[in-house]
């Protein structure tokens, strides 16, 4: 008879749920270790995501308190059954883990542990976590792991889903950091086409895993393998949205740095030719220079996507105490007057939204077959 806890798949659907519902990696990877504890009733669970140098950039525990956790110390090192998982790359079954002659000890404020869980999450064949568990709340005889091999097989769909889910909220915020306006846009559109509806029948494949639990496990760990595969695929056509993506360069390089490299890479990328000039321009507040690098982002974006245009100049200069940036494009234009619609379609209400939230304005000239001008003025620089 199963010692499994009902609400344990049901564990996996609101883990799987909270992969498309947070964005930010840690959330997500707290979500998943407990999601794991809960799933295969554990007193402790933990996921490690390594970093280069030997130790990890990232160690998620569930089951410990926060007292604990400070009194344990540093985060682990690479080393003992951690090393095993991470470079070995296979499960690891333990009635004992202090038993493994690979153990190497704990601090003294670590909790004890005995039989233990443990597999690397892989993302293809890189490991990019190691996900464990440890004593299993059930009665056991002394020597005997808790856990049993359908611990391993649902661990190891859950360790599927931990890669999935740290993948996406690694390219979610890689995304944030964007700063070329024709990438960022197609990764949008990408994002909502090619992915929400694999997302969406992901969703309702665990929920009616989560819904058979009890009366069917059978189909239920079918449906699950589904689950699966559904959320690889899903992963697949987000990495293939952000190839060759470029981080921001803002804070390191300067507003007037940035603007010419993308330039620079807009103009390789189209065929249409696009320059930058700048004419005596200084240091910004940080809020000023990010308002007018994104409105050049959507602006140019509007030009190469929806003008037609053959020739986009970029210019920012400084004018009788104020910074001035000019986007001027030689494409299809639009008619002013009927800047509603084609406001909301080509970015102008965020544009002049985030020009007024740093003390300053937007204007925009534009005429059906004459092109369209976008000017920005903001005091100082």
């Amino acid at each position: 008879m199963s010692h499994r806890p009902p609400s344990g798949l049901a564990a996996v659907s609101a883990a799987l749920l909270a992969m498309s519902r947070h964005l930010e990696v840690r959330d997500v990877l707290k979500t998943i270790v407990a999601s794991a504890r809960e799933l295969l009733d554990a007193e402790y669970a933990a996921l490690g995501v390594p970093d280069d140098d030997g130790g990890f950039a990232q160690f998620v525990v569930d089951g410990v308190s926060d007292e604990q956790w400070k009194a344990i110390g540093p985060l682990p090192r690479q080393h003992g059954i951690l090393a095993a998982m991470l470079h070995g790359g296979k499960t690891e079954r333990l009635a004992d883990v202090r038993k493994d002659p690979r153990f190497e000890g704990w601090p003294s404020a670590h909790p004890d542990m005995s039989d233990f869980l443990g597999l690397p999450v892989r993302d293809g064949d890189e490991t990019i976590g190691a996900l464990f568990l440890a004593n299993k709340r059930c009665p056991k005889p002394e020597g005997v792991c808790g856990f049993d091999a359908e611990d391993e097989e649902l661990l190891s769909i859950l360790a599927q889903h931990a890669a999935i889910a740290l993948t996406n909220a690694r390219l979610y915020e890689r995304s944030r950091e964007l700063t070329i306006a024709e990438e960022r846009s197609r990764l949008a559109h990408e994002l909502h086409d090619a992915v929400s509806q694999k997302l969406f029948s992901l969703r309702l494949t665990a929920q009616a895993a989560a819904a058979l639990v009890d009366r069917d496990p059978v189909r239920a760990k079918g449906e699950l393998q589904q689950v699966a595969a559904l959320a690889a695929e899903a992963v697949d056509e987000l990495r293939a949205a952000v190839v060759e993506l470029r981080p921001a360069a803002l804070d390191e390089d300067g507003l007037v740095a940035t603007l010419r490299t993308q330039v620079q890479v807009l103009d390789r990328a189209h065929t249409a030719r696009v320059t930058f000039g700048s004419t005596g321009v200084r240091a910004l507040p940080a809020a000023q220079e990010e308002a007018l690098l994104r409105v050049t982002q959507e602006a140019l974006h509007n030009a190469l996507r929806h003008a037609d245009a053959d020739h986009v100049d970029v210019t920012l200069a400084r004018r009788d105490g104020a910074t001035v940036l000019r986007i001027t494009d030689d494409g299809r234009g639009f008619e002013p007057t009927a800047t509603r619609r084609a406001g909301r379609h080509l970015g102008l209400v965020s544009m002049r939204d985030r020009a007024s939230g740093v003390g300053g304005r937007l204007t925009v000239e534009s005429e059906p077959g004459k092109g369209t001008t976008i000017e920005m003025e903001i005091p100082g620089g």
